[in-house]
């Protein structure tokens, strides 16, 4: 990208730096934040291009075919549905770059004021990434890790509108980091709350342990990280990760009811109000570019390999045998 001096009159004015429209039918960010923007931005006075969170980009308004996920927006609430329901809506990269565009596009539009990230059928909310799509330097897709976990969960936090995870079924492992993450949790009697990072060779190095420690404390995020339990929606509430629990038949209704209340307020004072917690948390974000750099040369060793291989082979891994070798 290459920015050029304009004048006018005895005025002379910053670089106007242009992203070009995107024409891939991949969803691939045109830029390195994750937008998909044809809206031209000036630098600021070092030249340097501002953040693209803070500014708020555009996504594209010609019709987007999406793969992995669902996409509504009705009466000012943005739905967005993981649509794997025959992997327990466990993401992949397009999956991911799907939801980053779609929290754009929310973010984009004035029409609406709360957003709404859940999961296709009953069963599952998220199980994570798709263990099927990690090979030996992780998953199939991208640079780094192969997924752009980091920009979705930082377009969730930024986006300047609540977002609510209507959690239908199992969050587990990344699916899990997903509705912590999101402002508020609306779960079904039936959800299933866990992490299995640990028991696969993985683990998420930022918002799904450091921020979880916010919200359980610090014992009990340890201990949902060091024994990768399972805990039951009411479970959940106890310890505070969870803001309601009802039925599962009551589910869409009673997220709907929060939606409505939330869509009475003032948009202004909502987004100031997060912008307010979100800056109390804003650290986190530089433990996780280091910890996903780590991940990054930890999914290259024979102990997350190990991982990986005893979870497809659906047996027991043997990590201290792995390290050794």
């Amino acid at each position: 990208m290459h920015g050029q001096q304009s004048t006018g009159g005895d005025h002379v004015f910053p670089p106007v730096l242009s992203f070009p429209e995107r024409r891939e039918s991949r969803l691939q960010p045109a830029c390195n934040a994750g937008c998909f923007s044809r809206k031209k931005v000036p630098a600021d006075s070092s030249g340097k291009l501002p953040s693209c969170i803070a500014m708020g980009f555009q996504a594209p308004r010609t019709p987007v075919t999406y793969q992995d996920i669902l996409y509504e927006k009705k009466a000012g609430i943005a739905w967005i549905t993981i649509n794997r329901p025959e992997v327990r809506n466990a993401f992949r990269a397009q999956t991911v770059n799907e939801m980053i565009h779609a929290f754009r596009d929310a973010w984009a539009d004035d029409d609406v004021g709360v957003v709404v990230l859940t999961g296709a059928g009953d069963k599952a909310f998220c199980s994570g990434g798709d263990q099927k799509e990690r090979g030996p330097t992780g998953y199939a897709g991208g640079p780094g890790i192969g997924l752009n976990v980091a920009e979705l969960h930082s377009v969730i936090r930024n986006i300047p509108k609540p977002v609510i995870a209507m959690v239908n079924g199992y969050a587990i492992g990344g699916g899990h980091v997903l509705h912590v993450v999101c402002d508020l949790t609306i779960a079904a009697d039936t959800a299933i709350f866990g992490q299995v990072g640990p028991k696969v060779g993985s683990v998420d190095p930022g918002f799904g342990t450091a921020y979880l420690a916010r919200i359980v404390g610090e014992k009990k995020a340890r201990e949902i990280w060091f024994l990768c339990r399972q805990y039951t929606a009411q479970e959940a509430l106890e310890m505070g990760l969870v803001n309601k629990v009802v039925p599962a038949s009551e589910l869409r209704a009673e997220v709907e009811r929060w939606c409505n209340e939330i869509l009475a307020l003032s948009p202004t004072a909502l987004k100031l109000a997060k912008q307010s917690f979100n800056a109390d948390t804003e650290h986190i974000n530089g433990i996780t570019e280091l910890g996903f750099s780590a991940l990054e040369l930890y999914y290259q060793t024979p102990e997350a390999q190990e991982g990986l291989k005893a979870f497809l082979e659906k047996r027991k891994p043997d990590f201290r045998g792995a390290r050794r070798k």
